[in-house]
């Protein structure tokens, strides 16, 4: 006779063993890994002192931690002790938040020193030859350790829901797999910061005017793109607009022309979004023809157009996440 209890148990088993043994094979390679760009990166370039010590420490951050970490745990893993293990684990977090918020600085001090450091760049090419890297790159190297978190999170929470209450180790993977999970979610935000920011920095270089000015703090990048402003009289005019969390901005091309500034914009106006009604006057049909958008601010009303639908869908819905 079929017994679900038993069969369900059965099925939560299979996937337990699956997950640990995943875990384990990841984390052998993971571990290796960081043993390579420990060798032949960080080692080599402390001998050959190519790299100052604070550029060296700007460009790797906390990776010889983070490898100190690996190594503790893998035995533990390796002899089935996966509660403690990850249990221990946890107390190495930190390192990950910490690497986040330096990989910025990292990939902008690797920029950096492969334009200004010529026998830097020549070591890493040299380096990154090496079979044992696969045909990585440094720069995608350095992202190891938050791939490594994500997949952590993965297995570790799979691990504790397949595991019984019953079994001694329930307690200890479910705290892991929540803590795990608090540590990649606090890596995301971090993430999320440092895109918007580079998107901010972009944004200002290609901005001139008193209007553009102050856009890199207090506001998140949601979109940019051009769109057809439609005056009350006359023909449509194209313009380039930058939406952030709080203002619209609309910019006009200088000339491709222009001796300093070709391929820049110059600020025409910014537009606060907490003031602004927004409404589709045609478009909503979900034709090939595009449409029309009218956002009203107290001083002024502005009607933008495009020919694309799927586009001005796709502002339709920026904005309203603005407002």
């Amino acid at each position: 006779a079929r017994c679900p209890v038993q069969e369900q148990r059965a099925r939560w088993e299979r996937k337990r063993a699956c997950t640990v043994r995943e875990l384990l094979e990841t984390e052998q390679r993971y571990q290796e890994q960081l043993g390579l760009v420990a060798t032949y990166f960080l080692g080599i370039l402390k001998a050959k002192g190519t790299l100052r010590p604070p550029e060296r420490q700007a460009l790797f951050g906390s990776w010889e931690l983070i490898y100190d970490a690996s190594q503790q745990l893998l035995p533990y893993l390796e002899g089935g002790y996966w509660g403690p293990g990850l249990e221990g684990f946890c107390r190495h977090l930190e390192l990950y938040t910490q690497f986040a918020a330096n990989a910025d600085r990292s990939q902008a001090t690797l920029q950096e020193q492969l334009k200004k450091n010529k026998c830097f760049r020549r070591f890493v090419r040299l380096q990154e030859s090496r079979p044992e890297f696969r045909g990585l790159q440094l720069q995608d190297l350095l992202s190891l350790p938050l791939q490594r978190l994500q997949q952590y999170e993965n297995l570790v929470v799979a691990l504790a829901e397949n595991t019984g209450p019953n079994s001694p180790d329930y307690k200890q993977l479910t705290r892991a797999a929540r803590l795990i999970s608090e540590t990649a979610q606090r890596v995301h935000t971090i993430d999320q910061k440092q895109k918007n920011d580079q998107h901010l920095r972009r944004v200002q270089a290609l901005l001139s005017g008193r209007q553009a000015k102050g856009l890199t703090s207090g506001r998140w990048f949601l979109r940019q793109g051009w769109l057809l402003v439609v005056p009350p009289h006359g023909e449509p005019r194209p313009r380039m607009f930058f939406l952030f969390s709080d203002a619209l901005l609309m910019a006009k091309p200088r000339p491709p022309l222009h001796l300093l500034q070709s391929g820049t914009f110059a600020c025409k106006a910014l537009y606060p979004m907490a003031q602004c009604q927004l409404h589709k006057v045609f478009g909503h049909s979900g034709g090939p023809c595009g449409g029309l958008l009218s956002l009203s601010f107290p001083h002024e009303k502005l009607l933008l157009m495009s020919t694309d639908q799927e586009e001005l869908s796709c502002w339709y819905h920026s904005l309203t996440l603005a407002i």
